[in-house]
This record gives structure tokens, sequence and C-alpha cells, in this order.
């Protein structure tokens, strides 16, 4: 059952960066906070009273499947996979745990084995407690870790497509095949924002804009969940936010530390959040990192004050791996892994990612018996735990069973992960129309992500940094294997030039052979150069150098000194830098990582099949120090100053944020507002005419963008407050329309508090501008400091 909040100062404060367009968008609840019926309330508060201290401990543990299983993996040997029944018994009978997470040995499994797994934890959990465990795995791009499965564009490709739609698509497929093994949470959506292309999770993120990762992220949501948030039905799961709050890299490299003012904390890193759980969000996982020398799973203010009374959020809080050992053993807020404990869990976490041992319920209970956590906050963190069990249904049933999911990787499921992998590509550069190629061309594909389904995939495919891919991936085409369906074998060669070293690091390479490519190239008539990064994530993927590898940049430069036109592909998750050699280029494709069907989609691109539509999301740097978003401050690119000094700067990118070709022309005319002046209760009400006028079939991705002139506060010098994808026939043209409130147009101000300030606008919309006035200045909601 749903809980209609009102509340007024937040509910204006959770205007403050979204609006309601007339688009797909309007059919999600707008503040429908995650609970449960009162009776069932009242059911909770019963069982609770009835647990021990130990059991309720052990409802805030969370262990690895790994803890629990013995032998090798079923595709490392013919040894099955089985439960280690002693740890069973000592999981659950003796420490009562209530979560378990992941896979085992790092590898994928089969539905059949996962309801074979979980159906038996379950049967032993609910002899030792009556209570259901809740199982959890990271589902990121569909249900990344079952054999068989739909797999999706990753959330960057996801977030190319400014579809709505087809993230509904993704997180209700994914939601559909996670349940048919048996599992009911997934830990997605990310809802960190990608503002650091050095970032290794960087393409776990729908990119680098406030607006377009709330609105992704509402809808994957609705999707995972169901659009009423009826996650106890068979067909849905619980969502888990993460990583919870302002988990985004500031030195490039992950898990650092993170300095953000309040006003920037809450104008950009919060409204994701804050939206999330509007739409009914069940779970929250917590930032590993640190921000303003504060481990976020020990700040109170972040996770009690903010995310539970002001944001209103009443489902359970979940560490990050290990993390909560991790204030001891890494951060070194606590002399102890108890005291560790003691911190986080009077910060207000409610569950422990353990994820290796039982420690964590030997000190807490240590811990309430000294008084040093009181057992209202254990209370209070079981109930949560309780509430997302009740809601999942899991106490009627605990396993929900592969027969009941006909569908499972279905043809059906399979074209709705190509239609977002067709949105999502992205053509960054067209000279003379080279593309799409004509039949007959003479092709040769070189490069080391040219033959390689690891890398269309990405991490957390299959195993944690996807290098199982390839034991998994047999059915489905590389680019190569694609490009010798789509265009002949005949008309097609292949020498790679460089590979990936698949046993060693992310960056590592081997059987560097640049001159066999260039001799390959000879008899062609256009080379396709797949060049990009090999699979990581989390600090694994950490880099030193934006810059595409040496090796690669040589291949580059030697295809395109062959004289034959030379279309780059990119197979990447965060952008490299390619700026010594795309001058040379005849065209660019950004495939970011687009799962299974990349290298079939990207062909039919290639050929004209499919028109491409994706934009990115996210500014494409060009040199190292000219990392850079959008939504930048006007210092940041200036006029030279007159007189004596030389105050000039300018910024130099490789290709803006939106950034995205077609294979037709659209023209932007009749930009319409309804009046030009504006109080801070209304609506602005804006129109403007879209026209195919090329010879193709086209979609595109309208974006509004507005533009504070001045304020009390530096103002970005432009932001996105809407987009819709629409379709259009060739020569036809369609009026979009759009309701952008007022209020959206706010801002953090010194005090951070939210405020619309009068003063005058610009609206912009393709190639279209339009001037507006807000005539009257208005607070949305009172300073609550948490930093």
């Amino acid at each position: 059952m749903k809980k209609i909040i009102i509340s007024i100062g937040l509910a204006a404060l959770g205007m403050m960066m979204s609006c309601a367009q007339k688009d797909s968008s309007q059919t999600l609840k707008g503040e429908v906070y995650f609970s449960v019926a009162a009776e069932e309330e009242k059911e909770l508060d019963k069982l609770i009273a009835e647990m021990t201290l130990e059991e309720k401990v052990g409802q805030m543990a969370q262990v690895t499947l790994d803890v629990l299983t013995e032998g090798k993996s079923e595709f490392e040997s013919n040894e099955p996979l089985v439960l280690d029944e002693k740890m069973l018994e000592k999981a659950f009978n003796k420490y009562k745990v209530g979560s378990v997470l992941n896979t085992a040995n790092n590898r994928a499994r089969t539905p059949q084995k996962w309801n074979e797994l979980i159906s038996r934890i379950q049967e032993v959990a609910l002899k030792a407690t009556n209570v259901p465990v809740l199982y959890g795995v990271d589902a990121i791009h569909g249900t990344t870790y079952t054999a068989g499965a739909t797999f999706f564009p990753q959330q960057i490709g996801l977030g190319a497509t400014f579809n709505r739609q087809l993230a509904i698509n993704t997180g209700e497929i994914t939601a559909y095949e996670t349940r048919a093994c048996g599992i009911p949470w997934t830990f997605s959506p990310v809802l960190d924002l990608g503002r650091d292309a050095r970032w290794a999770r960087m393409w776990e993120t729908f990119g680098e804009d406030v607006f377009l990762v709330q609105e992704m992220g509402k809808n994957i949501i609705a999707g995972y969940q169901g659009q009423d948030n009826q996650i106890g039905d068979a067909n849905h799961l619980a969502a888990c936010l993460k990583h919870y709050l302002g988990y985004s890299s500031f030195s490039g490299k992950d898990r650092t530390p993170a300095y953000i003012p309040e006003n920037e904390l809450r104008e950009r890193y919060l409204p994701p959040f804050r939206a999330a759980v509007e739409q009914g969000a069940t779970t929250v996982m917590v930032n590993s990192g640190i921000i303003n020398g504060t481990p976020v799973h020990a700040s109170e203010s972040l996770i009690t004050t903010l995310l539970k009374k002001e944001l209103g959020f009443e489902g359970l809080v979940v560490t990050d791996w290990a993390d909560i050992e991790n204030l001891h053993n890494r951060d070194k807020v606590a002399s102890s892994q108890k005291e560790a404990v003691k911190m986080a869990i009077n910060a207000g976490v409610d569950m422990s990612m353990i994820p290796y041992n039982f420690d964590f319920c030997d000190y807490l209970v240590e811990l309430v018996n000294e008084g040093e956590v009181p057992m209202s906050r254990i209370d209070d963190a079981v109930k949560r735990i309780l509430r997302v069990k009740k809601a999942l249904n899991l106490f009627e049933t605990p396993v929900t069973k592969l027969e009941d999911y006909p569908k499972f990787g279905s043809a059906e499921f399979e074209q709705k992960a190509k239609d977002a992998v067709a949105e999502s590509i992205t053509l960054l550069k067209n000279k003379n129309d080279i593309l799409p190629l004509k039949e007959g061309t003479k092709i040769l594909v070189t490069g080391p992500n040219a033959d390689n389904m690891r890398t269309l995939n990405g991490g957390w495919s299959y195993s944690w940094q996807g290098e199982k891919v390839h034991e998994f991936s047999g059915k489905y085409q590389t680019i190569l294997d694609a490009v010798k369906a789509q265009f002949g074998e005949n008309n097609v060669k292949y020498e790679a030039g460089v590979s990936y070293n698949f046993e060693g690091k992310y960056y590592e390479e081997k059987d560097i052979d640049i001159a066999a490519a260039k001799r390959a190239a000879s008899s062609s008539d256009v080379i396709l150069l797949c060049l990009g990064e090999n699979t990581y994530t989390e600090k694994p993927g950490d880099l030193h150098d934006l810059y595409l590898s040496e090796n690669q940049q040589k291949l580059a430069e030697a295809m395109a000194a062959t004289g034959k036109p030379v279309i780059l592909v990119l197979n990447e998750g965060r952008p490299r830098l390619i700026s010594k050699f795309v001058d040379k280029m005849q065209a660019v494709v950004q495939m970011y990582l687009p799962g299974n069907f990349g290298g079939e989609v990207l062909t039919q691109i290639l050929k004209g099949d499919v028109n491409p539509s994706g934009k990115l999301p996210y500014t494409y740097p060009k040199y190292p120090n000219t990392l850079i978003t959008y939504d930048f401050k006007p210092s940041e690119n200036q006029d030279k100053m007159s007189g004596m000094y030389d105050y000039e700067s300018f910024l130099d990118i490789q290709w803006p944020f939106g950034h995205g070709l077609s294979y037709t022309d659209f023209a932007y005319s009749d930009l319409k507002l309804a009046k030009s002046e504006f109080k801070a209760d209304e609506t602005i009400e804006v129109s403007v005419k879209v026209t195919n006028s090329g010879k193709r079939d086209g979609k595109e991705a309208v974006l509004v963008f507005t533009r504070d002139h001045y304020a009390s506060v530096t103002p970005d010098v432009s932001r996105l407050r809407a987009f819709e994808k629409i379709d259009l026939k060739a020569g036809e043209s369609k009026v979009v329309n759009f309701s952008i409130p007022v209020k959206s147009l706010a801002f953090m101000n010194a005090e951070s508090v939210p405020v619309v300030e009068a003063g005058d606008f610009s609206i912009g919309i393709g190639s279209e501008q339009l001037d507006f006035t807000v005539t009257e200045t208005k607070v949305l909601a009172k300073a609550n400091p948490v930093l």
C-alpha cells in the first residue's frame, strides 16, 4: 500500500529541479513515498516485540553467497556449486542472518541454479527465524549475473537515448528476469552524476546533468517497482538508490575524498535521490566515500537527518561492500571494528553488507547491551528491513519460480534491448556523409574492440569486472561477426592491430602488429577502426592518463595514413581523449557499453537500416585540462578583458553535451511562449515546431535549456529543464509542447536555501531562443543545513 505524504516545504523543494512535461513521465506518480499499510505496520511491531536482540541484529546482517557455498563454480569444473550446510546452520540458526547478496565465485548462474540455491536458503532461514531472507544482486543493465538473461545498454548508453520509456522497459524486463531467478532486490539504479570523465564509474551513471539523471532514474525505478510501486507483484522487485550521497569522483580516482559545499550538494547531488524517494524507492545504498572529511557511512546528518527525516525515506539503508569495516581499516575514523559498527548504526545504517564474517553481529549485540547503541535504533532498523520484506510479499512467497516466467530471455525482450541500443548509439561525426555505407563496400575491421563481446558489455556483466563475458556470450555477435553478416564475409577483412591482454589489468595490451593492419587496408574501400577500453569498474578501473592508449593512437594514425576513409567506432565507458587523431577520421560513432546486441545494432546503423538518434549525456573533453560540464560558470569562458591585463579564457571541448547527428536533418522553428512574464507559482508553457527536413525517417531528442541572466549566486550558463524523444517521418513536422514550473528555475543561494529570484531568463530549444522575465522572488523552503 502506498502512503501519500503532503508537505508544503518539502514538496516545494522537491520541485526545485523537476518539471512536469507532457510526455511519458506524466504517468509517474508524484510524491508517492514507500510505506506499508497501517495494519501491516502493526503486524511488524508485534513481530519485532517477539524477537530477541540476537534475532534483530541478525536481520541487520548481510553476507555474500561465497560464505554459504562450497566447491567450485559449475562453469569451472564438473564439481557442482553447492551450499555448505554447516555454514547455513551458522548463518541462520546461530546468527539469524536476514540478507544474502551476490553470486558465488564471481560468476553468473543459470536461473535454474538460482532457484535451487535461494529455495534452500529460504528453507533454512524460515525454519530458524520465521523471517524470509532478502536476497540482493547487482542486476544493473539487465539480470547481469544470470546466464541467458536479456542485457541492455549500461546506464550511460541509456542516458544517451533521452527516452524515458526505454528506461521503463529496461526496469520492467530486468525485474521480470531477476524475479525468475527468485531474487527480489537489485542494487540499481546509480543516481550519481557523471561529471568527471576520468572516473571508473562514469559509465554506471546516466550522465553529467542533474535533470537527465533524475528523470531517467525515476523511470527505471518505475520499471523495477511498477508505476504504483507494487513490489509485492511477482513481476517487480525492490530498487536500490546508489550511492547516497555525492559519490562522484573529484580526483578522477574511485573512492577518494570529496569536498562539497552545502548549496552544491543540494543543488546537484540531492535532487535525483529526492525525486527517487518521492517516486517510492524502497532501499538506499550509502556512498563509500568521504565528504568534507567525514565518511558518509558515519554521517548521521546525511543518513538520518537528511535522508530519513527531511526526505521522509522509510525504506532500508544498506552499506556498500565492507564499508563499516572500512571506517576502521581504510578511513581511520574508528579506532576498532566495534567502534566502526557503533558509528555506522548510530548514524542511521540499517543493514551491513558485511560481507564475509559475522563479527558485526557479535559487536552490535555487545554495543546494545553496553548502552552504546540504543534499542530504539535497532528496532527502527529492523522495522525498515521487515517493511521491505513485507512489501515484497516474501512472507507469503519467499521464492518465485522460473516456470512462472515463460518470457525469460525471449525474442520479445531481446527486441526491447535492441531498441534501447539503437537509440543510444551516437553519431558524433560524419564527414561528407560517408555513413551509411553502400552495399558491396570492402571493409577492413581493425582494433582491439572489434572482435570482443567483453568490451561491448563492460563491467558487472556475468562477473564483477566483466572478464567472464566470453563464457556466456557465444550466441551473440561481436562487431566483426555482425559486419560479416551484414556486408558479406567476402567484403570483410580483419586484422586486430592491437589486442587486450585479458589475463592482465584492463589497460594492458598485447599482440601489437600495426603493420599487418596497414597491409590489410590496401584492398579495402573503408576502415572500421574499433577502439576504446577493456572492461573495468570501481577502483580497479582507475587511470592515470585519459588519452586512449599509445598503441591505439598509433593504430589510428597508421590507418589514416593509408589514405582510406576511416570510421572510428568508440566502445568505451568514459570519454577517452582522441584529439590527437580525430581530425583524420571521416566518421566517429560512440557505442558506449551497449551490451550483447551492440555489434548487431551498430552494423544496422552503419548499413543505414537504423538511423542513429543518441545524444551525448556528457561533455566530451578534448584535452586533459579541459574537463568541464556544460553547466559551467561564466568565468570559465570569457572574452578578452580590455586594458592591460589579459584575462581571456575559452573552452576547447571535443563535442558538447547533447551533441548527436542523424542521417536526416531536423529544423527547429516557431518557438513560442504563452507569455513573457511569470510569477513564481506559475508554469511556463513553451512550444516549438520540429521538422524532419531530410529524406529519411528519424528520431530526435528535443532538449530544452534555460539561462538565468543574473542571480545572487553566480548562475550556470545553461541548465537542461526538459526533454522529449520524438519520431518524425521524412518531411513531417510536429509541435512539441512543454510545461515547466517556474519553481524548477530555483537555485540554492549562499545560505543553501532554494529560491526563485526575479529577473530575466532565456529559454532555448535547438537553434531557437526567447527571453522571459520572472517578476517576483520567492523562497521555497527554509534553511536546513546538514554539513
